[in-house]
């Protein structure tokens, strides 16, 4: 992932809103959001190279999502992020203890930034910065570098999901609206810019919610709705080259 904006905790029926966008090279074999046939109470997507995943959600309710540290100067790490979202979701451990595990192994992954839940509380971690973060109730974006760093298209997600939520505090949400605030195409200023390492030219190219350049971009977005009796909405959207393939949707209530 390189875009997650969600809004936890402050939402008369959704204790969770997720709208976020996976980058990536685009002939990077991927499979679609699916219940694994290896581990059936997890759905997810797959990279198919690695066979980890960066966001998916269990029957019971746990949740993960990972999206990469940007610095081009960083080594080559030996393991697969992938592996991170897809062993908090297919063990039964907690949070913190998780973050504790991935601290003691961080110098084996390339830099991450992952956001977990076992249904409750949701944390944060970092592991070039070493950073953890209990979430606060709220509105929040997580890019390349860290929980809400104010880049372009991160204040960009959080305004608009933030303003999108406000106005439609006892209604149901609509997918198609949410999907619309990771579409955003525009690229930032020059004066926006961050500085990561890649050079102004690409800075400007990597700048909007959604990517699209010859060989690299967003490969799909989703939206993920938790309500309060723990009703789950999932919608996977998918794009070729930029353009739309195909919608993945899935519905179902958390097991106790």
């Amino acid at each position: 992932m390189c875009l997650i904006n969600f809004h936890y905790n402050d939402h008369p029926k959704y204790k969770l809103i997720v709208v976020a966008n996976r980058d990536e090279e685009y002939d990077r074999p991927t499979e679609a959001a699916h219940f694994w046939e290896n581990e059936p109470n997890l759905l997810a997507g797959r990279d198919l190279k690695q066979m980890g995943t960066w966001l998916g959600i269990t029957k019971q309710g746990r949740f993960a999502a990972l999206t990469n540290y940007r610095d081009p100067n960083l080594p080559v790490a030996p393991k697969s992020r992938g592996d991170i979202v897809k062993t908090f979701l297919t063990r039964n451990i907690a949070p913190s203890d998780y973050i504790e595990e991935l601290k003691e192994t961080r110098e084996l992954f390339g830099g991450y930034n992952v956001i977990i839940s076992d249904g409750g509380e949701i944390y944060h971690y970092n592991n070039i910065l070493n950073e953890t973060s209990k979430i606060q109730a709220g509105t929040h974006s997580l890019s390349n570098c860290s929980l809400n760093t104010p880049w372009p298209k991160v204040k960009k997600g959080k305004a608009l999901l933030k303003n999108y939520v406000e106005l439609h505090q006892e209604d149901d949400l609509n997918i198609d609206e949410l999907f619309k605030i990771v579409s955003n195409r525009t690229k930032a200023s020059i004066e926006e810019l961050p500085d990561t390492g890649v050079g102004i030219t690409l800075e400007r190219e990597l700048s909007p919610m959604f990517i699209q350049m010859p060989h690299y971009g967003t490969r799909s977005s989703t939206v993920l709705l938790i309500s309060y009796d723990n009703h789950i909405s999932f919608v996977e959207r998918t794009f070729k080259n930029g353009l739309f393939e195909f919608d993945t949707k899935y519905e179902f209530q958390l097991e106790k």
